[in-house]
């Protein structure tokens, strides 16, 4: 059918966007960003070059896509992570943190799309996004401080420790100087250690 056929246009509007989408997931893991386009992916789909400019008008276009919906899908998994750890602040904190560095150890180059995307000029909507994440470890700490549990005090300058720890932790694993199976046991102490060392006396 051609481009111009209701068949073909309801693939377009429906379904391309996605597709394409979970394709440059899958080439960012197995390629990283720099691999990354959109005349191969619109050939993995078995469209036209021309067609994934329907939805996005250029590579950055795509890139900004691919962030936006990585934050919606980080912030949905620690979401659940925390919602199945049950109430209390000590249990979330770890499941948090391990949700978090499955994502930024599987989904890695991805991430780094993320982050850089956040800080691109003019990027609105991924910081909207972006707030999701960001906001939940907000809102524990809070819990944390609120309990007890945490020291009292500037919950930014505890999140930002708390993301640099897991983030060296990511980069170790990454840079293939820790095994991913060592991973859930180094984040339970490195969990432990940051709740102690931040704890209220």
């Amino acid at each position: 059918m051609t481009a111009g056929g209701d068949g073909d246009d309801a693939y377009h509007h429906r379904n391309l966007r996605a597709t394409l989408l979970e394709a440059a997931e899958r080439s960012l893991r197995e390629n990283g960003a720099e691999q990354l386009s959109l005349r191969e992916l619109a050939r993995e789909a078995g469209v036209s070059h021309a067609a994934p400019r329907r939805h996005f008008a250029d590579r950055q276009a795509l890139l900004d896509a691919l962030a936006e919906s990585g934050f919606a899908r980080l912030g949905a998994e620690l979401r659940t992570a925390r919602d199945a750890a049950g109430e209390a602040f000590g249990p979330r904190m770890h499941a948090v943190a391990v949700a978090y560095l499955r994502f930024a150890t599987e989904d890695a180059a991805l991430l780094e799309v993320m982050v850089a995307g956040k800080h691109r000029a003019g990027a609105e909507r991924i910081v909207e996004a972006a707030a999701v994440p960001f906001g939940l470890l907000h809102d524990l700490i809070r819990q944390g401080q609120e309990e007890g549990v945490l020291e009292p005090g500037d919950v930014q300058r505890t999140g930002v420790v708390l993301f640099a720890t897991m983030q060296g932790i990511a980069a170790l694993v990454n840079g293939a100087l820790v095994a991913p199976e060592l991973l859930d046991g180094i984040v339970e102490a490195a969990v432990d250690q940051f709740l102690r060392g931040s704890r209220r006396t």
